[in-house]
């Protein structure tokens, strides 16, 4: 299907009104960490700093990593994670979860950290009123990898999915592996069968199998579920989703035990209301103080995803669900009823002719807003807008940012409140009114309507409603003709 070769980028809408205003954090490609205000402008730029993902503190302080692992023997491993200040000073660091020997580079230890951590305080990494993450101290917990080995898996080395916790002088305090919980992970022996077969290798480094790609993690945080006497959603149990298994889970911090659970199949009686979720990023729990707060939001890609029994669309068992549109879903964790959602229906296209253009197969996240709003990162575009409750567009900003596979994409993005940046003054606000793109032209480009219009005497009209066809008498006697002919 063709596209077109011109694309607005830059802040394409913004309703001040309407829009929960504050600077937005994302990575601008390889050339760092981008704030920007609401209008667009680039307030500041931590150049060289990698956001997998970014995520800025109060104070203007920004954690991400300064270099990633060669891919040829480490896949999406970042070296460390560090937390910078406003000039770009590394002020914290965290490198020592193993001790790399790769061939053609110096032995060095590595965090291996990667998509996603929290730090103490906060426990999503977006603002919530009273729950600011620690700046200065605090534990910080990481989703990391480790290359494992489990007969019971597949037959060849597995990457593995770990999440730990340091303090703030790096120690490990904790560290929770899913190898150690496959058997409640829940897949039915089809989805072993062709998991041990494949186990997802990809192709890359040491051809070890992401079998999992928790893509993730964040802390419950207090919530009215446990207030109510939900011991499953204990203030510091973890909730993480994986993208290659259509998982969503939550682990006891305590036992490690997974306690409450979403997929791998969403055919069963009390989930199929909710349809299939594939290939799903940034699933969390909506904080305390946040309209919707204790229901689970999450950005269910579509793609490709899961294991199961061969099928037409998957003749190994690999990527068994597939669907060509996202969607963005609240549900609430107890009763699994949707409690909001936007999809292609939501963002005003027709189904399923051009669901289509909702639709991010990989990366992206949403965020709530104290507002109510939701900020959604349509990753594979390197699109960011903000919708209402209501489904209606009131911020949208486009990266012009690519990288070196000539890509936009944006993994995920963050809105903060102005005064998390005392080092910048309030920006001036200026409304950006939606474009009619059936009326808009370019400089010199004819407008629309520019042409002369004449009406056509005599027409008559074949068939009945929308699709009725006007034509001269003329070409209806010839058209007539040709009929009785053959």
């Amino acid at each position: 299907m063709g596209h077109p070769t011109i694309y607005p980028t830059g802040a394409t809408v913004y309703l001040p009104e309407k829009a929960w205003s504050g600077y937005t954090i994302f990575q601008a490609a390889d050339v760092g960490a981008l704030l920007i205000d609401m209008n667009g402008r680039e307030v500041h730029l931590w150049k060289g700093l990698r956001g997998f993902p970014n995520k800025l503190f109060p104070g203007g302080f920004v954690l991400g990593s300064t270099s990633e692992r060669d891919p040829k023997y480490g896949f999406q491993d970042e070296s460390n994670l560090v937390q910078v200040d406003w000039e770009g000073n590394i002020v914290w660091k965290f490198d020592r979860y193993e001790f790399i020997e790769d061939p053609g580079h110096s032995p060095q230890w590595m965090a291996r950290q990667h998509h996603d951590y929290q730090r103490e305080g906060n426990p999503v990494g977006y603002y919530a009123p009273g729950q600011e993450p620690k700046t200065d101290s605090g534990t910080t917990i990481i989703l990391a990898h480790k290359n494992v080995t489990r007969s019971e898996i597949a037959s060849i080395e597995l990457l593995d999915d770990t999440i730990i916790e340091v303090d703030w002088e790096g120690r490990i305090l904790w560290e929770w592996s899913v190898s150690d919980h496959f058997s409640e992970l829940g897949f039915d022996e089809d989805a072993k069968q062709s998991l041990y077969r494949d186990p997802n290798t990809r192709g890359f480094g040491v051809h070890a199998g992401d079998w999992m790609h928790i893509n993730s993690v964040s802390v419950l945080g207090p919530n009215k579920h446990y207030d109510a006497g939900d011991q499953r959603f204990h203030p510091d149990n973890i909730i993480w989703d994986a993208r290659e298994s259509n998982i969503i889970a939550i682990i006891s911090k305590r036992t490690g035990e997974i306690v409450w659970k979403l997929g791998p199949n969403y055919d069963q009686e009390e989930v199929k209301h909710i349809g299939w979720i594939i290939g799903q990023h940034h699933a969390h729990l909506i904080p305390k103080g946040l309209p919707g707060e204790g229901n689970i939001l999450i950005f269910d890609n579509g793609g490709w995803g899961g294991y199961g029994s061969p099928n037409p669309e998957s003749p190994d068992g690999l990527k068994v669900a597939r669907r060509d549109h996202s969607r963005v879903l609240e549900i609430n964790p107890v009763t699994l009823e949707i409690e909001w959602q936007y999809t292609p229906t939501e963002a005003g296209f027709q189904a399923p002719l051009d669901s289509y253009r909702f639709y991010s197969p990989y990366i992206s996240s949403a965020q709530r807003l104290p507002n109510g709003n939701t900020l959604i990162t349509e990753g594979a575009d390197g699109r960011i807008f903000e919708v209402t409750r209501e489904h209606e567009l009131v911020w949208e900003y486009i990266s012009p940012y690519k990288n070196n596979r000539n890509s936009n994409m944006v993994y995920r993005a963050y809105r903060v409140p102005y005064d998390w940046v005392p080092q910048l003054e309030k920006p001036i606000e200026t409304e950006i009114p939606k474009i009619d793109v059936a009326d808009y032209r370019l400089p010199g480009a004819a407008p629309r309507g520019a042409i002369t219009t004449v009406e056509v005497e005599g027409t008559i009209s074949y068939g009945e409603g929308a699709l009725c066809v006007a034509r001269t008498d003329e070409t209806a006697r010839k058209d007539r003709d040709r009929h009785e002919q053959n």
